[in-house]
């Protein structure tokens, strides 16, 4: 399997075309036919169905193609390494995150870092960096495969081959139209979200598992209007009245948009995430400092915050997945005077 035959692949899954894959990469329509069909032939299967110059993708080319992409991602983060250490510079940070905190918490971070290295010594060049979102399950395999440096995901991050450094919990809270009458509202009552659409995540494994408790706990039907993968998705949503949204922290507050209200829940409904590294590895100094600076960055930015050490991770899944927690309004196992 040859680099630049992945390469075609990747181009052609991308352009959805051969032709415009050829464009892509500055080679031959023929080239580029010669090379996917080259790889067919070593994989042992199809990648696209062909209908004259048309191709669709197989089902198990969209398989491989995540594969591919992480591959050629590596790759291109070792040719960046590559040229630092030529030039005798330091080499890029590498974080990835989940997407709510991807867009909320690390680029806040990351300027801290920036303007920590702009008030050293004069000449020292500031952290160069790389910031991926992806899933909480391919953010740890980011840090298993060594392609991201610090990973930032929600819990659990149950894996004995990741240092969890500490973990993050604030309460989720409701966005809804400044128009909408429970705007009024200092804080929401959920009991007020009987009958009303809600707009919310749809990842049962996690968030929406909490919530979905929080609402059975309290006798109260949930209305879903709209599931989504995505906070914002969720709050574009009550933009345009389609419902309350029910969402991390991380996205009311770090993502604002117009004509919206962020208030408050009677009910607690924690979210909770961990910063964490590959066991074992080294860490840079820049590391640490990312580190630290997302602690700091989730006290300043989430109301609510409380900084829990690693050791809790264990105790606060469990009480997370309890089905009778008798207090929905208050927060276990925090560290005593510890907040983040």
């Amino acid at each position: 399997m040859e680099l630049h035959q992945l390469e075609a692949f990747s181009a052609v899954m991308s352009t959805g075309s051969i032709t415009g894959a050829a464009r892509l990469l500055s080679r031959s329509q023929p080239g580029v036919t010669r090379m996917i069909q080259d790889l067919e032939q070593e994989i042992g299967y199809a990648l696209f169905d062909r209908k004259g110059p048309r191709v669709t993708p197989t089902r198990r080319a969209f398989l491989l193609y995540d594969e591919v992409e992480r591959s050629l991602i590596g790759l291109d983060a070792i040719r960046a390494s590559a040229r630092a250490i030529g030039r005798d510079e330091s080499m890029s940070l590498r974080v990835v995150a989940t997407p709510a905190l991807a867009a909320a918490l690390a680029p806040r971070a990351l300027a801290q870092l920036s303007q920590l290295a702009q008030g050293q010594a004069q000449g020292r060049t500031h952290t160069a960096a790389q910031l991926r979102s992806a899933s909480a399950e391919q953010v740890v395999q980011a840090l298993l495969s060594r392609a991201a440096d610090v990973g930032i995901a929600t819990l659990p991050l149950d894996h004995a081959a990741l240092d969890v450094h500490y973990i993050i919990e604030a309460p989720c809270v409701a966005v809804l139209h400044r128009d909408d009458p429970l705007a009024q509202h200092a804080v929401l009552p959920l009991a007020e979200l009987a009958g009303r659409p809600v707009a919310t995540l749809a990842n049962r494994y996690r968030l929406r598992n909490r919530i979905d408790r929080a609402f059975a706990r309290t006798g109260i039907e949930l209305h879903v209007a709209l599931e989504t993968n995505a906070s914002l998705n969720a709050m574009m949503a009550a933009q345009e009245k389609l419902g309350v949204a029910i969402v991390d922290p991380a996205t009311a507050f770090g993502m604002r948009l117009a004509d919206v209200e962020v208030r408050p829940l009677d009910v607690r409904i924690p979210f909770l995430y961990g910063v964490v590294t590959l066991s074992g590895r080294p860490r840079t100094s820049e590391m640490d400092a990312v580190i630290d600076a997302l602690a700091e960055v989730s006290r300043a930015l989430l109301p609510g915050a409380v900084r829990h050490a690693a050791s809790q991770h264990g105790a606060l899944v469990a009480h997370d997945r309890a089905d009778n927690a008798d207090d929905a309004t208050s927060s276990p196992h925090r560290d005593t005077g510890v907040t983040a």
